[in-house]
């Protein structure tokens, strides 16, 4: 039964090989609850041919998309409260004692903490996120981005971290469908106490047992008076959060132009591995690198020593426009001071202007405005089934009318699928079938990335005329590189959001894109570069005597990845 569906739903241009293999692939199977609502739906389709009574838009009853978990009665508890109040402490403690369990996490970093954690307590746990995943020998326990978040299986426990973001405007649909979809004796959730009366409401048709946890902060979190003022009284264990990549740079030079500091830098962009080695070269003790400076990227996924929170400003552009900070995103990024259990075991914020004080202070003193709605998304079996309805529109033209009419609860908002839109009108230019393109435009691309965007094009246009996408016929030969400026980084963290998404798509279309090793490698080369043009930002102001040392360091990491097993490379040009 489920083969003849699998052969329904992928497209008849989609090769034979390249479809026994997706039906055997983990990340289809994390859909397979679609394929069961594609027999009712079709079921429902005959209905509406007749009677003309059926409404595919009708989204109002999302929790009856999830048979497997309506069939369990759920004990739900909510672990609510501040950063550093121990909720996500307690809520893991239970999936480690439990006999099966799952962990879903908004970002890779805390997967990755989180099996790491639940593998040393010789709890054996997988790894499963959008890009890798990690097989552990008897393990009975997974650690997942939410996106993978298996809602086929039973557990004896699960975890949803921050459900706090079921309102995101892009990301909340997959929370939503943590929520109500996860089958497990014990569902925790942990976030936000602004998150309690959504959830409630949500869950009172679900028929489970809700019962909610409210915790305190564990180490005190101190709201300074006066602004930081001269650059001079920075010290040890400070973080100054901005929120532009080139703000981040202009402070991080102009901290370390005062001869006392050296500055790791977290933001966005940065690779995931990046990102945890530049958070732990500012965690050692030993290490030079004393301050931080980074964006709202260290609200959540890294654990950080972080003595004081300076903001250089209270304001952000939002990919729209630019705005003030919410009151949770304020807490939240204060929150990461004064962690408990660490040298810093009591924080303090403040704000390097004198006029941000009072938005910060009172936002401190204020309690998140509640969440009025969980973010809802349309699986592709529903739109598959709507697309028969209208064959003669293209994948943005069904996504786009679909979205119109949608019908859906109070409790409900459509997620803005902006990326995916833009995706779909390059696929449509494709001969390409609905699940194909419905697999590019889920994919992870930035758009607004003029990299990225080209090498998803690139990808859909050799995947639609060959079948197969080699990892050499896209990107010109030539050798990777340390950058030489500030452009030249900012391309190779682009080079890397490619090489990921190419992973991305070999995990859901295996013998279409083969060359996984071969992109994991280059990418294990990216982050390596990039950590060495911050080091040498650092340390070209150091003896000259370490800066060479870490050179030869880097020669022996290249060497030792293999990457001269593969040829041709990426090549990046450095300006």
């Amino acid at each position: 039964m489920s083969c003849s569906f699998l052969r329904w739903r992928l497209s008849s241009s989609t090769p034979p090989k390249l479809r026994d293999s997706m039906s055997c692939s983990i990340f289809l199977k994390l859909d397979f609850q679609l394929r069961l609502h594609a027999f009712s739906g079709l079921r429902c389709l005959s209905s509406f041919q007749s009677s003309g009574k059926f409404d595919l838009t009708d989204l109002t009853h999302p929790h009856t998309w999830y048979p497997l978990a309506r069939r369990k009665k759920r004990n739900i508890f909510l672990h609510v409260g501040p950063t550093n109040s121990g909720k996500t402490h307690n809520a893991l403690k239970c999936l480690e004692s439990s006999s099966s369990g799952v962990y879903c996490g908004p970002l890779r970093l805390l997967a990755w903490e989180v099996a790491q954690r639940l593998n040393k307590a010789n709890v054996p746990c997988n790894l499963i996120t959008g890009q890798e995943r990690e097989d552990i020998d008897g393990a009975r326990h997974s650690s997942v981005t939410v996106e993978m978040a298996d809602v086929t299986s039973e557990y004896q426990c699960a975890v949803v971290d921050e459900i706090q973001m079921v309102g995101c405007r892009t990301r909340g649909f997959s929370f939503t469908r943590a929520l109500l979809g996860i089958s497990a004796d014990e569902l925790h959730l942990c976030g936000d106490p602004a998150a309690v009366p959504l959830v409630q409401r949500i869950i009172e048709v679900t028929g489970d047992v809700i019962k909610v946890q409210y915790y305190e902060r564990l180490s005190p979190l101190t709201p300074l008076k006066f602004p930081l003022g001269s650059f001079s009284n920075i010290r040890n264990g400070d973080c100054i959060v901005t929120f532009s990549r080139r703000e981040i740079y202009k402070l991080k030079k102009k901290v370390e132009s005062g001869g006392k500091h050296l500055c790791s830098v977290v933001y966005g962009s940065l690779p995931p591995e990046t990102r945890t080695k530049q958070a732990k070269m500012f965690n050692d003790e030993s290490s030079k690198f004393d301050i931080l400076v980074a964006s709202d990227a260290i609200g959540m996924g890294l654990n950080l020593n972080i003595s004081r929170i300076i903001f250089s400003t209270l304001k952000k552009f939002d990919g729209q426009y630019t705005r003030e900070l919410t009151v949770p995103e304020i807490k939240q990024i204060a929150g990461r001071a004064g962690r408990y259990g660490s040298k810093f075991s009591s924080g303090e914020v403040t704000c390097i202007d004198a006029e941000d004080l009072p938005l910060l202070h009172s936002s401190l003193e204020s309690s998140s405005p509640l969440l009025e709605r969980a973010g809802l998304f349309p699986t592709f079996d529903l739109l598959s089934l709507y697309s028969r309805l209208h064959s003669r529109m293209g994948f943005h033209g069904i996504l786009e009318q679909f979205l119109e009419k949608a019908k859906l609860s109070p409790d409900y908002f459509i997620a803005d699928c902006e990326e995916m839109l833009k995706v779909a009108a390059v696929v449509d230019e494709l001969p390409l079938g609905l699940y194909d393109k419905y697999l590019f435009c889920i994919s992870p691309v930035d758009m607004n990335d003029d990299i990225a965007a080209q090498g998803l094009t690139q990808f859909a246009e050799n995947y639609a005329k060959k079948g197969v996408v080699r990892l050499r016929e896209i990107f010109t030969p030539g050798t990777l590189e340390v950058p030489k400026s500030h452009n030249a980084l900012k391309e190779l963290e682009s080079v890397h959001k490619v090489l990921d998404l190419y992973v991305w798509l070999s995990f859901r279309m295996e013998d279409s894109f083969p060359d996984r090793e071969v992109a994991s490698s280059q990418k294990a080369i990216c982050s390596l570069l990039i950590e060495e043009f911050l080091e040498r930002l650092g340390w070209q102001r150091q003896a000259k005597g370490n800066y060479q040392h870490n050179s030869l360091l880097l020669q022996q990491r290249i060497q030792s990845s293999m990457l001269h097993k593969y040829f041709p490379q990426i090549k990046v040009e450095s300006t």
